[in-house]
């Protein structure tokens, strides 16, 4: 039976602000944005190239804002990834060389951090 991570939410204080910079700033596919009323809004996004998506909204979950640190997305180019961020506005570490891979981390307006993992060669 295979189980498959397809959906993580990212607690926002501000739904449009968190639109803007997902889409607009990182340049990730909106898939979804409903307000079903005035409690609950759901927007989905989507990394290029990822079979998982974050959601964030009104009225969908409890987690404080900006607490969510622990999401790790694998790139093929470190530089590059890390120069799309720049292009796009948003602060970037530089690019952090470690036995295990290349690392750059950001964060959404809230504080939300990610981090961007350019795996080693093998073999």
């Amino acid at each position: 039976m295979d189980f498959k991570i397809e959906l993580v939410f990212v607690p926002v204080s501000d739904v449009d602000r968190a639109k803007h910079f997902y889409a607009d700033q990182l340049g990730w596919h909106v898939d979804f944005d409903s307000t079903v009323n005035e409690e609950i809004r759901f927007v989905q996004i989507t990394p290029q190239g990822s079979a998982c998506s974050i959601a964030f909204g009104r009225g969908l979950i409890d987690m404080p804002v900006g607490s969510q640190h622990s999401v790790q997305l694998v790139v093929d180019d470190a530089d590059a990834a890390r120069r799309h961020l720049l292009d796009g506005g948003v602060d970037a570490s530089e690019v952090d060389d470690q036995p295990w891979g290349r690392f750059v981390t950001f964060s959404d307006p809230d504080g939300n951090s990610w981090t961007l993992q350019q795996l080693p060669k093998r073999g």
